[in-house]
């Protein structure tokens, strides 16, 4: 892997005639558009199999457990991941984390056909870490190479790539076990292949220089570390991080309420993955939808604050609606609100927070945040759900939970209001410093 030292601005590769050399703003768009749909359409084949197989081998009440280990191995390899992103090439990361996933996949398919519970719960382990690692890759490249203004532009647009994945991926994965007569874990080959092909496409950007960095702002306060310490001291950082930790706490409460009434109401294995691959893939036409419709009206309108509060609005709703019938459809309509609107205008709005940010502080901050808090704050609601449901003298039932989720959403909104102060604070610093600046 190529060494680096401090930032990383890679060196324009060439770009000869009939390969975007009239325009490679447009080629660099599209290509990056292709990439989020294939990561999202590979993380939609895993993510059905390894829901049914580990719902067939646990059940639906060991989900807290398989979260809080999935947090663990993140805190175990967060740090290695820390030193090759201040040290390597971000495109060497990249390439070598494909390659590693791609031999554990291959490595772990003759194992789970019996379902049994050891290669179930490292497989959904992997698969979520997978999810995280490979989606804040992604975007922390893609936040390097735009400016605020034309992220405002094109964020939607290439967001929806990954919602296109995901309605292909989940679509594609239920017709393989339902019309194409192929089981669960005939799934891991062919999700294998296709980051196969972003290994291929990823090359290729990097051989005709489509991921060059743009200047960074360096004129927060606090040290540029990037690690927990100072993104505590980061009174901006630590805000989205206290956004993130209000929403991870709620999410893994939705998703046990939606995996109950699943479990419940489709017990076959095969039966269960086609669905949710099924479920899946509406979710992301859901998702494609406010993308497309919604997502540049609110930015253009509200900007990105205003795109943060359409989750946490919407959540609040479908808890009040699983509260008073807990069913498959409530469930699924709870679900979609959350991580429909996660997918899309939240995540576009979010990663506009980071665009002002220098490229080195802003790598490291979203691994903490991103990946390493992603699943350390999910371990807070894992905890929250077993202390409510199976360690109180009086465990509550799913559907009661549904009321701490409230009580969370409202929290998540006053966060907001905290947060948009700060931004647009930082948004008027970024604009007064003069093009072209460290």
């Amino acid at each position: 892997m190529t060494r680096l030292t401090g930032t990383e601005t890679r060196p324009p590769g060439p770009t000869g005639p009939g390969f975007g050399s009239r325009h490679p703003w447009l080629l660099r768009r599209v290509l990056l558009f292709t990439n989020f749909f294939l990561i999202i359409a590979a993380v939609y084949h895993l993510k059905p199999a390894s829901r049914s197989l580990f719902l067939s081998a646990l059940g639906a009440d060991a989900l807290p457990y398989v979260w809080i280990a999935t947090a663990t191995a993140l805190a175990l390899t967060i740090g290695l991941y820390h030193r090759l992103i201040a040290h390597y090439s971000r495109i060497h990361v990249v390439l070598g984390t494909c390659a590693l996933v791609i031999a554990v996949l291959i490595g772990f398919y003759p194992f789970l056909d019996g379902s049994g519970f050891a290669a179930a719960f490292a497989f959904y382990v992997f698969v979520d870490m997978v999810s995280v690692i490979l989606v804040e890759q992604f975007w922390s490249l893609t936040n390097t190479i735009f400016s605020t203004r034309e992220g405002k532009r094109w964020y939607g647009f290439i967001a929806t790539g990954g919602l296109v994945g995901g309605v292909a991926g989940g679509m594609a994965s239920s017709a393989w076990i339902s019309r194409a007569g192929l089981e669960t874990m005939d799934l891991l080959p062919i999700a294998a292949a296709i980051i196969g092909l972003i290994v291929g496409l990823t090359l290729l950007m990097g051989r005709y220089g489509l991921y060059r960095e743009k200047p960074g702002v360096g004129n927060h306060e606090g040290p540029s570390t990037g690690d927990w310490r100072a993104i505590l001291r980061h009174r901006y950082l630590a805000l989205i991080a206290l956004i993130l930790l209000l929403a991870q706490i709620a999410e893994p409460i939705i998703e046990y309420q939606f995996m109950k009434v699943v479990e419940a109401t489709i017990t076959d294995r095969d039966a269960r993955t086609a669905y949710l691959g099924a479920f899946f893939g509406v979710l992301s036409a859901v998702a494609i939808g406010i993308n497309l419709l919604i997502t540049p009206l609110i930015h253009r309108w509200l900007g990105a604050l205003g795109g943060l509060f359409a989750q946490p609005i919407a959540v609040l709703f479908g808890s009040l609606w699983y509260l008073s019938q807990v069913t498959l459809q409530a469930g699924a309509f709870l679900k979609i609100a959350d991580r429909g609107l996660s997918y899309s205008i939240n995540r576009a709005s979010k990663e506009l927070l980071y665009v002002p940010i220098a490229p080195l502080l802003m790598f490291r901050a979203k691994a903490w945040i991103d990946m390493f808090g992603y699943r350390l704050f999910k371990v807070a609601g894992s905890l929250l759900i077993l202390l409510l449901t199976q360690w109180l003298p009086w465990p509550l039932e799913a559907a009661h939970l549904a009321w701490v989720v409230v009580a969370i959403c409202l929290a998540w909104m006053a966060v907001l209001v905290r947060l948009g102060r700060r931004y647009r604070g930082i948004l008027e610093r970024a604009e007064a410093q003069p093009e072209g600046h460290p």
